[in-house]
């Protein structure tokens, strides 16, 4: 019985999280920034191989936002409880309590099961909700670093970026 309470919370609990949005999703990077990269590149097109080794030389003088990639750090992000979690657990809690004893000692087993539930089901949902995030530290070439908090790990350690509008793009 106590097996079934808990697989009715753990289900009552992802279901509620997935249809509130709060379970991560697997949606890929936003195509805009590489659209964007595409058309610059296209529309910078270079008058002469000469010309072209020139710019290059120029732009990486110029680039104040460039550098490298110094560290990536994950980072556990704990979830926050609604409630909806607790109330959930409270109501399977004193239902499974109630099964128990007989008399005051019923009464008595289901306020246990209703304070257990509700503890045991805002601790689950603070666990859907948490999530993983990263921190990506840049060193720029003029010796200064910065943090950027991302939800993706698709940067390594020694990857040449450039910081645009406050994303890092690769800078290859």
């Amino acid at each position: 019985m106590v097996v079934t309470g808990i697989a009715v919370i753990l289900f009552s609990a992802a279901g509620i999280a997935a249809i509130m949005g709060w379970i991560p999703t697997s949606i890929g990077q936003s195509r805009d920034g590489a659209v964007a990269d595409r058309l610059a590149a296209h529309s910078k097109g270079p008058a002469s191989p000469a010309a072209s080794s020139g710019q290059r030389v120029a732009s990486k003088l110029k680039c104040a936002e460039c550098g490298v990639i110094e560290s990536v750090r994950q980072v556990e992000q704990r979830g926050e409880g609604t409630g909806l979690g607790a109330a959930g657990g409270a109501v399977v809690g004193g239902l499974l309590g109630h099964q128990v004893g007989g008399g005051r000692g019923k009464d008595a087993m289901t306020v246990v099961g209703a304070v257990g539930g509700a503890v045991a089901g805002n601790q689950i949902e603070k666990q859907m909700k948490s999530t993983t995030g990263y921190e990506i530290t840049v060193r720029f070439d003029d010796g200064s670093s910065r943090m950027f908090p991302s939800t993706e790990s698709t940067w390594r350690s020694g990857d040449k970026v450039k910081v645009v509008n406050g994303a890092i793009q690769s800078n290859v």
